[in-house]
């Protein structure tokens, strides 16, 4: 497995770890090369009060540690209204609804390219579809 198609895999088990938890408004952020950003997507959502915002932020490290990967470092999680939950090629920002606003990370990255869930997993089901099928039989499409 390609380190990209691995890297999406590892961000879809977070945003479903959050949708698991009923994170509301999430949105997913491919950040643009050179653009500033030291990560290539950002996932945001938020959480109704304090205890859910943990919820989130628990579930997304239980499901990435049970595919091996662990936080490089972990922010704001006491205080419950930004946690943010990093992991070098992605990170996973966890707001209350008054944090959301405040910081509105989606204005400030406005140049980053908006994906839905769905994006990631088609993109990884497509590379494992045509892995499947032999040099000779792929259909060229113009």
């Amino acid at each position: 497995m390609t380190k990209k198609s691995e890297l999406k895999q590892q961000v879809s088990a977070a945003i479903q770890a959050c949708l698991e938890k009923k994170a509301e408004e999430l949105s997913i952020l491919e950040m643009e090369k050179g653009s500033g950003a030291f990560t290539d997507y950002f996932v945001l959502c938020s959480g109704t009060n304090p205890r859910q915002v943990q919820a989130i932020a628990d579930e997304v490290e239980l499901r990435l540690k049970k595919a091996g990967l662990r936080p490089t470092h972990v922010e704001g999680y006491t205080q419950a209204e930004w946690v943010l939950i990093d992991y070098v090629d992605f990170v996973v920002h966890v707001f209350s609804e008054k944090a959301r606003k405040f910081y509105d990370l989606e204005r400030l990255w406005k140049s980053a390219r908006r994906l839905e869930p769905g994006d990631l997993k088609t993109a990884v089901r497509a590379r494992k579809t045509a892995a499947k099928v032999p040099a000779k039989k792929r259909k060229v499409r113009a």
